[in-house]
Order: structure tokens, then C-alpha cells, then sequence
């Protein structure tokens, strides 16, 4: 156990047991991974399996897609807006969600996404026609913004020194949730209902299962852990250790930065894909190599698997490149994994035969999420005042990417032209690396760090303390 600050402090704990630095809000300098301990250990657990259960009810529809579009007797076209807009709610959400958490914690917004979502999960069976379809898919999109929650979470719990770490390890177990959701409910929980019922009647009750997981997460995560190292948002700001932050104020000062702006694009060039991924592979595998459902459901979830520890490598990139050359070395990761996943889509889009269309999706899917990693090594060195904002912006960016290579895939008569514009446009977004220019940082073609990695968090996503002066700044 590691003693953390003096005793006479009004906080939840004086004890934790994790080594802490009490000059960055008793923030955790350790990660135990077998450790489910209050505070730290248990929000960051808390953290990705919140998210991890997001992408279940976000995703659990999916690899249902072929027998709801064979049932219904709905077109392409159709599917594709449904696809289309289970991912743009969560756009004005990540929005808004961002000077949320500075304002009101991760925790209590993690329940209130969760339980709200299930509902409309639970009534995937009342589908009728393409209208009831959008209208469901929709709502239950809404849960996608559970990312903001996810990585100001643990930031508000680790510091510095392991915070990039913890970050690509919730972010990335959280999306791992994709894959995960296209085998157990398409390959393993659809046969399954299929056993006892027509196929009808398994898709449209077997969505009963994520929106149950999904409400009873959101309960349990209120009230087995903390918003802070020092205790909940609201008893601290009762003690007067936390200032009262203007999210208004922190939106717009996090949104007149043209770097935000520039990462939202990339963004939407990691996530968005890896979001259109998750709603097209299966139909994909499906289509063009004649699968059954539960084969192509099985195989698409492949691409999600690489959560496991994709992200986690392009957050470590990141870092490395960053302790050797500064910002260049962040900016240069991030050209790399774009560049290549690029290159990687028009081979994938190109691959005649299953196996090597397989070997080359898993590449191409560790690219995706090594350059979501990779994006939110550069997001904390914005403007660190207002990076829980920057960070819903950013975020934001991936489901606005996923908006637009839907449009695409909506559209177009074949999967080669929409691959062919995800391709181009994600080789495009890698070279706007080369014009991001953060204040005391270096740029990707030089300049000089002015700013020590101590001043700068060195990828921590700062949260906002105690500190009137920094207060006042924000609010002004």
C-alpha cells in the first residue's frame, strides 16, 4: 500500500494501493493490470469494459444485417443509411460530451449513455420496415460517445508517465468490443437462438441479450467507483478541491485551434474506417466470397480483434518517437500508420481470394487502429487548458469519417469505387501530419521544443484541478 498526501486532506482516500504523485492529483504513476482496486484500478477496468460493452449494443445489429435485409425485402441503399446513421448521433454527441466530462466526471455520463441506449436495443424486434430500422439504429448510435468517457476516465487517474499507456490499453480494449460483437452475436448467440425459433424470430429477440449487459453496466459502474483519485466530482467541488469549470467556455477555446481541426480529419480517417469496417465487413465477406452469415460474421470480427493491441502499439510508437525527437517524432508515427493504411485499403479492395483478402484485412486493421492510437499521443499538446474538449472534438471526427465512406459505400454501385475514395482520402489526411504546428513543440519538418515534456504532460490529457489561476484562465 502507498501512502498518498497528508492525512488531514479532505479527500475519499488517504491510502491507495497504488504508488501515486501527489503533485498531480494523486494520479496513479503504476499500472497493475490484476489490481481492481478503488480508486485508480478500478476506473480504469471500469473505463474500457464501459466502452468495450458500448460497441456491443452498438454494433449488435451488424452481423444481423443480411437476414433483417432478406426479411424485409430492403435494398442496399437502405442498410446503408441505417449504417449511416448508427454512427451520426454520436457526432453532436462527442460534442457535446467533451466539456461534459471537464464539468461533470466520466462516470456518472458513462451510466446515464449506457442505460439510455438499451432501451432502444431491446427494441430491435419491433422492426417493421426500413423507416423503424433507421429510426432504432439511430438512437442506439448514441452510445458510440462513450469514447469521450473512456480516455478522459483513465486520464483523470494516471499520470504522466503511464497515462498514454493506459489511454491505448482502455481505447483499444474498448473497441475491441467490434470484433468481439460481430462472433458472439452474429457466429455464436444467432445460431444459438436460431436452435429454438426461425431465423426471424432469432434476430429479432438475440438483440435482448447486449441491451441487458449494456443497463446492468451502466448501474453497476455508478456505484462501484469514483470520478477521481480524490473521490467524486461533486464532493469535491462541496470541498473545494476542484474548481467550477465553464464547459462552454473550454469547448471554445479547444475549437479555435486549427490543429483540433486537422486531428479531426485524420481521426476520421482511423476510426471512421474502422466504424465502417465494423458495418460492412461482414456484408462484404458475405457478398463477395458467398458466406453464410455466421462464417462472414466470424471472419469480419477479426478486424476488431486487432484492438487487442493495435492501438496500444501506435500509442508506444508515439511515445518512443516523441522521448527521441519530440512532436517530430508524434507527427512522423502518424504520417507512417495514415500512409500505409491507405495503401493497404486498395490492396485489401483488390484481393481475389478470401485467404489473402484475410491476411491483408489484418494489416490494414492494424494500421486503423495504431493510427487512433497514434492521434491521441498528439491531442493532449494542443491546448492542454481545454483537451477533455479537444478530445470530444477529435473523437467526433472518427464518426464524421464514418458518415461520409458510408455515403460512399451507399452510393456507389461497387465495393471497389467506395474502398477506392476511403483509400485516396485516408493517403490524403496522412499528409496534413506536415502542417500541424503546435506552440513550443517542434513540427514535422523541425523546429525546436520550448516547452519541457514535464510542462506539457508528455501525453497526459489534462483534467482540471484545483488551481484558481488555471480556473479562471478557462472561464475567462
Amino acid at each position: 500500500m502507498a501512502e498518498s498526501g497528508a492525512p488531514q486532506e479532505i479527500k475519499k482516500y488517504q491510502v491507495y494501493a497504488l504508488n501515486v504523485d501527489k503533485n498531480q492529483d494523486d494520479k496513479a504513476t503504476e499500472i497493475k493490470l490484476c489490481n481492481f482496486a478503488r480508486p485508480h484500478m478500478r476506473a480504469f477496468h471500469c473505463s474500457w469494459w464501459a466502452f468495450f460493452i458500448a460497441f456491443f449494443i452498438w454494433f449488435s445489429i451488424a452481423p444481423l444485417l443480411r437476414e433483417i435485409k432478406n426479411d424485409l425485402g430492403l435494398s442496399k441503399e437502405q442498410i446503408w443509411t441505417s449504417n449511416i446513421v448508427s454512427v451520426m448521433g454520436t457526432i453532436f454527441m462527442r460534442f457535446a460530451l467533451g466539456p461534459a466530462c471537464d464539468k461533470y466526471g466520466a462516470r456518472v455520463l458513462f451510466t446515464i449513455i449506457l442505460c439510455a441506449c438499451s432501451i432502444p436495443a431491446a427494441l430491435t424486434g419491433i422492426i417493421q420496415d426500413a423507416k423503424d430500422l433507421i429510426i432504432l439504429r439511430l438512437f442506439i448510435g448514441l452510445v458510440g460517445s462513450c469514447f469521450v468517457m473512456c480516455q478522459f476516465w483513465s486520464s483523470r487517474m494516471f499520470t504522466k508517465e503511464v497515462v498514454g499507456t493506459a489511454n491505448a490499453l482502455v481505447g483499444g480494449w474498448g473497441n475491441l468490443g467490434g470484433g468481439v460483437t460481430q462472433l458472439v452475436m452474429g457466429s455464436a448467440l444467432f445460431p444459438l437462438f436460431k436452435m429454438g425459433m426461425s431465423s426471424t424470430m432469432a434476430w429479432r429477440t438475440v438483440c435482448i441479450v447486449p441491451a441487458a449487459v449494456g443497463f446492468v453496466t451502466g448501474v453497476a459502474v455508478y456505484f462501484i467507483s469514483d470520478d477521481a483519485p480524490k473521490g467524486n466530482y461533486s464532493e469535491m467541488k462541496k470541498n473545494g478541491t476542484m474548481p467550477q469549470v465553464s464547459a462552454a467556455a473550454s469547448f471554445r477555446s479547444g475549437a479555435m485551434n486549427i490543429n483540433t481541426w486537422i486531428l479531426f480529419i485524420q481521426y476520421g480517417c482511423s476510426f471512421g474506417v474502422e466504424l465502417t469496417m465494423n458495418n460492412a465487413a461482414a456484408m462484404y465477406f458475405g457478398e463477395i466470397f458467398d458466406l453464410s452469415t455466421e462464417s462472414s460474421a466470424a471472419i469480419a470480427s477479426i478486424f476488431g480483434w486487432m484492438n487487442l493491441f493495435a492501438r496500444g502499439l501506435g500509442g508506444y510508437m508515439s511515445d518512443k518517437l516523441n522521448a527521441k525527437m519530440g512532436m517530430r517524432g508524434r507527427l512522423i508515427t502518424q504520417f507512417l500508420l495514415l500512409a500505409v493504411e491507405g495503401v493497404l485499403i486498395f490492396v485489401f479492395s483488390r484481393s481475389k481470394s478470401l485467404p489473402g483478402s484475410i491476411v491483408t484485412m489484418v494489416f490494414f486493421s492494424i494500421m486503423v487502429q495504431g493510427a487512433e492510437g497514434s492521434t491521441y499521443g498528439i491531442v493532449p499538446y494542443v491546448n492542454p487548458a481545454s483537451t477533455g474538449s479537444i478530445a470530444g472534438i477529435v473523437g467526433a471526427g472518427g464518426n464524421t469519417g464514418a458518415v461520409c465512406f458510408g455515403l460512399a459505400f451507399r452510393q456507389l454501385p461497387s465495393y471497389l469505387q467506395a474502398f477506392d475514395i476511403m483509400g485516396g482520402i485516408v493517403l490524403a489526411s496522412s499528409l496534413l501530419s506536415g502542417v500541424i504546428f503546435i506552440k513550443g513543440h517542434t513540427h514535422m519538418f523541425g523546429g525546436q521544443e520550448t516547452i519541457s515534456q514535464k510542462m506539457a504532460g508528455a501525453g497526459e490529457i489534462e483534467i482540471p484541478m484545483a488551481d484558481a489561476e488555471g480556473a479562471a484562465e478557462v472561464n475567462a
